[in-house]
């Protein structure tokens, strides 16, 4: 068995080599499958809700995947692939500034508009009320993150570390968006 495990890990890397794009696009899709079908049974959800799989893999694999490769693309070339403590800091500042915020906004939409498919005046005043709390909670945890993923990570391997680390998120954002269904 480990060396089925070994030849799809190493038929991977090829994968990611060739075609860093498509598998980081395909990678995040998975997580984030993972991610909503934990989330799912963690809310009590009896039967699996297909269309929001769905969308949820959609999601990460036609947003998340691409905009982390060219996001970790961006911040090497900015800061010249360097790796010494100042501009590591550096760069988890501008991701925790930019990206971060970004994201964490853009998933609070997509989820509020497409997966609940509830109107934009719900879906904003859910926004007004959750998000400082998710972007709060946000600048607590990813920063960590982004400090391992820049100093010890692989430029190729980032997104995929960072998309085994957003499944955890993911459950979590699940989970805060559930809440804050009963609640509302």
């Amino acid at each position: 068995m480990g060396s089925v495990a070994k030849k799809s890990f190493q038929q991977y890397l090829i994968q990611l080599q060739q075609h860093p794009l498509r598998t980081k696009m395909i990678t995040a899709g998975v997580l984030s499958a993972i991610s909503d079908i934990v989330a799912q049974k963690l809310t009590g959800i009896q039967k699996l809700q297909l269309k929001r799989l769905l969308l949820k893999v959609v999601f990460g694999a036609a947003y998340l995947g691409p905009f982390g490769h060219y996001f970790h693309i961006l911040l090497d070339k900015l800061f010249k692939g360097k790796k010494d403590t100042k501009t590591v800091a550096k760069k988890v500042v501008l991701e925790q500034l930019t990206s971060s915020p970004w994201n964490n906004m853009i998933f609070m939409l997509y989820y509020g508009l497409v997966i609940e498919a509830r109107p934009w005046i719900n879906v904003k005043s859910k926004i007004k009320k959750e998000y400082p709390t998710v972007q709060y909670t946000a600048w607590s945890f990813w920063p960590v993150v982004g400090w391992v993923n820049h100093q010890y990570v692989p430029l190729q391997f980032r997104v995929i570390v960072q998309s085994v680390v957003a499944c955890f998120w993911g459950i979590f954002l699940n989970l805060k968006a559930k809440s804050a269904l009963t609640k509302g």
